[in-house]
C-alpha cells in the first residue's frame, strides 16, 4: 500500500540479507516516528520490551487515583504533547543549544521516563473517555422508525459487537507496535507501521473529512435549533452562517486544555437533555410539523412496527442502519486513548464496559422515544418535542453542548489536516512557530467556511450522517481494523524465531526470504483467524458501498419529497 519498512518490497532482502546500516545506532537515538528505514521487526522488538517494563504491572491504588483523565476529553495527549512541543520550541537549553539539538541530546533512558510520565490513565478513565466519545443516542429512535423494533435492536447489537471486535484488533496491534522508543500516537501511526506511508496519509485524510463533516452536521443541528427558537422568523441559512462565524471565531483557541472543563460539563448537559426529552415526549404529542417537513409523515395515528415499516424503502432502512454505524464511531480515537494509558493491556476492560453501557443507553432511549412517537420521530430526537417552551429550553442547552463538540472536532480536524498534509506534503511551518500561528488564524475560518458549505448544501441530518458514516466512520470501526490486522499478522508471523528478527546490538534486521512467499507464510500461521478477518473486511467494505449508495438515494429523495433544499431559508424540520 505504500513505501514503508513494514510493507514495501524495496526493503525486503534476499536469503540471509540484513536490513540496516552503519548509521543504525545514530539513527535510533533520534527515534523518528515515521522513519522509513525502521523495520516492522524493530517496532515489534521494542514493543515487547515496553510491555515487559515493570511500570506496566497492574495499577496500584495510588496510580489509579493519580490519573485525573476522567475529568477531561480524550484529546489530552495531543494537548500535552502540543504543550511540551511548544515548551521545547520556545526555550533554550542550559548550554545555549537550539531546542531541536537539546532534544536529540536527551538519553534514551530519559526519553523513556519522559514518555511514561505522560501515561497516567487507568481503564476506568478509558471507560469514561469512550463513553464520552461515542455516547450520543439522539439518532437511535429515528433509526428504529426506519427499521422497526426487531431489526433495529438486532443490528445495533451486531454492529456493537463488531465495533468492539474492531477495537480489540486495534488494541492487539497497539500492544505489539507501541513502545517507549517509538510511541503510537494516532490511528494513522498503526497504518504506517503495517501498511506504509500511503496508508497513513489515506487514514489521516479520511479522518479529516470525517471531522469536517461532523462539524457540518453540528452546524445544521444548531441552525435547526435556532430556527425553532425563533419560530421561523429568521432565515435558516443565515442562522447556520451565524454559527459558522461563531465557530471560526472561537476556533482560534489552539490548545484543547482550555476547552477541557467545558467538554466535561457538556457530558452532563447531554444527559440532562436525554432525561428532559424522554419526560416531555411522554407527556405531549409529537411535533407533527417537524415530522411532515423532515420525514414527509402527515399527521395521523401513531404507528410502530416490529419489522420494517411500510413506506420505508430498502435504501431508507440502510440509512437507518448507518445511524448505528454513526453511533459507534469512536474507534478513530481509540489509539489516542491507549496512548494515554499507564498499562495499555487494560484497555479491553474499559472498552467492553463502555460498549455495553452505550448499547443499553441506545436501546432504552430508542425504544422509549419510538414507542411514544412512532413514525413521527425525527433526527435529532430532542427537536421532535412539541411544547414550544420545552423545545426552546432543550435547544438552548443543545446549542451549548454541540458548539463545544464542534470546537473540539474542528480543532482536532484542523491539526490533523495541517500536521499530516500541509506540513508533510507542502512544507508548511510548525504551529509552534510564529508563521505557523499566523497560518492557523487563516486556516480556521476557511475550515469552518467549508463546513458551512457542506451544511448549507446538504441540510439533511439523517442522510448526511448516513453518508459520513458509510464513507468514513465505518472504515475506522469496521473496515480498517481487520485489513490492518492482516498486514500485521503477515509480517509478524513470518518472523522465524532464532534466525530472523531485529538485533538491538547492531541495529540490523535479518530476514531469510522476501516477497509474496514471505507474506503467505505469515498468513498461513493462523489461517482461521486471518480468514475471518478477511471476511470481516470484505463484509464491511460491501456495507460501506451499500451505505454510500443508500445515503445518496436518500438525499435525492429528501430533496424531491421533503422541505430539504440546499442554501434555502426554509428550516428542514419546519418552524
Amino acid at each position: 500500500m505504500g513505501n514503508t519498512a513494514g510493507a514495501d518490497d524495496s526493503y525486503h532482502q534476499d536469503v540471509g540479507a540484513v536490513v540496516g546500516g552503519e548509521h543504525g545506532s545514530r539513527r535510533r537515538s533520534t527515534s523518528r516516528l515515521h522513519d522509513p528505514s525502521v523495520t516492522f521487526e524493530e517496532y515489534y522488538y521494542y514493543a515487547r520490551q515496553s510491555r515487559a517494563h515493570p511500570s506496566e504491572a497492574p495499577d496500584s491504588p495510588s496510580s489509579a487515583s493519580a490519573s485525573g483523565l476522567s475529568r477531561i476529553l480524550p484529546f489530552r495527549r495531543k494537548d500535552v504533547s502540543s504543550a511540551n512541543d511548544n515548551a521545547v520550541m520556545n526555550e533554550k537549553s542550559s548550554d545555549g543549544s537550539s531546542p531541536a539539538q537539546a532534544w536529540h541530546n536527551v538519553s534514551d533512558e530519559e526519553r523513556v521516563q519522559a514518555s511514561r510520565g505522560l501515561r497516567t490513565a487507568t481503564w476506568g478513565a478509558v471507560f469514561y473517555l469512550i463513553t464520552t466519545d461515542i455516547l450520543g443516542p439522539y439518532t437511535t429512535a429515528w433509526a428504529f422508525s426506519q427499521m422497526g423494533y426487531a431489526p433495529a435492536a438486532i443490528l445495533y447489537f451486531i454492529f456493537g459487537v463488531f465495533a468492539a471486535y474492531g477495537g480489540a484488533l486495534l488494541w492487539r496491534m497497539f500492544l505489539q507496535l507501541d513502545s517507549d522508543r517509538y510511541p503510537l500516537r494516532c490511528y494513522g501511526d498503526i497504518a504506517y507501521r503495517v501498511a506504509g506511508s500511503i496508508a497513513r496519509h489515506t487514514v489521516n485524510v479520511i479522518q479529516s473529512v470525517q471531522l469536517l463533516f461532523n462539524v457540518g452536521i453540528i452546524i445544521i443541528q444548531n441552525g435547526q435549533g435556532l430556527a425553532q427558537i425563533s419560530n421561523g422568523s429568521v432565515c435558516f441559512i443565515i442562522l447556520c452562517f451565524v454559527w459558522a462565524i461563531a465557530g471560526a471565531f472561537l476556533g482560534q483557541i489552539r490548545t484543547l486544555r482550555r476547552l477541557g472543563w467545558l467538554a466535561h460539563a457538556a457530558i452532563w448537559l447531554n444527559i440532562l437533555i436525554l432525561i428532559i426529552t424522554t419526560a416531555v415526549v411522554f407527556h405531549s404529542d409529537p411535533n407533527y410539523d417537524a415530522a411532515l417537513a423532515n420525514n414527509n409523515a402527515p399527521k395521523g395515528p401513531k404507528v410502530t412496527t416490529a419489522g420494517p415499516p411500510e413506506g420505508v424503502d430498502f435504501e431508507g432502512q440502510v440509512v437507518g442502519l448507518m445511524q448505528a454505524v454513526y453511533s459507534y464511531g469512536g474507534a478513530m480515537l481509540f489509539v489516542e486513548f491507549m496512548a494515554e494509558m499507564k498499562r495499555p493491556y487494560d484497555f479491553w476492560k474499559g472498552m467492553v464496559f463502555a460498549q455495553t453501557f452505550i448499547f443499553c443507553c441506545y436501546m432504552i432511549f430508542g425504544f422509549l422515544i419510538y414507542s411514544r412517537q412512532g413514525q413521527f420521530t425525527i433526527n435529532p430526537n430532542y427537536q421532535g418535542v412539541s411544547p414550544y417552551a420545552w423545545q426552546t429550553a432543550i435547544n438552548s442547552i443543545a446549542l451549548v453542548t454541540t458548539l463545544i463538540a464542534a470546537l473540539l472536532y474542528g480543532n482536532i480536524g484542523i491539526k490533523v489536516l495541517y500536521s499530516n498534509v500541509f506540513m508533510e506534503l507542502f512544507g508548511f511551518p510548525s504551529l509552534a512557530q510564529k508563521s505557523g500561528k499566523l497560518l492557523w488564524i487563516a486556516v480556521v475560518p476557511i475550515y469552518w467556511g467549508l463546513a458551512f458549505v457542506v451544511a448549507a448544501a446538504i441540510p439533511s441530518v439523517s442522510n448526511l450522517a448516513g453518508l459520513i458514516a458509510a464513507v468514513c466512520i465505518l472504515q475506522f470501526s469496521y473496515t480498517f481494523p481487520p485489513l490492518l490486522m492482516l498486514f500485521h499478522c503477515a509480517q509478524r508471523d513470518a518472523i522465524q524465531e532464532g534466525v530472523e528478527g531485529f538485533d538491538p546490538s547492531t541495529g540490523q534486521t535479518t530476514r531469510r526470504d522476501s516477497g509474496m512467499s514471505r507474506w503467505l507464510r505469515g498468513l498461513r500461521k493462523n489461517t482461521a483467524l486471518n480468514a475471518f478477518n478477511l471476511f470481516f473486511f470484505l463484509g464491511s467494505l460491501a456495507t460501506a458501498v451499500l451505505g454510500i449508495y443508500s445515503a445518496v438515494i436518500g438525499l435525492k429523495n429528501a430533496y424531491a419529497e421533503t422541505a430539504v433544499s440546499g442554501f434555502s431559508c426554509t428550516n428542514p424540520i419546519g418552524a
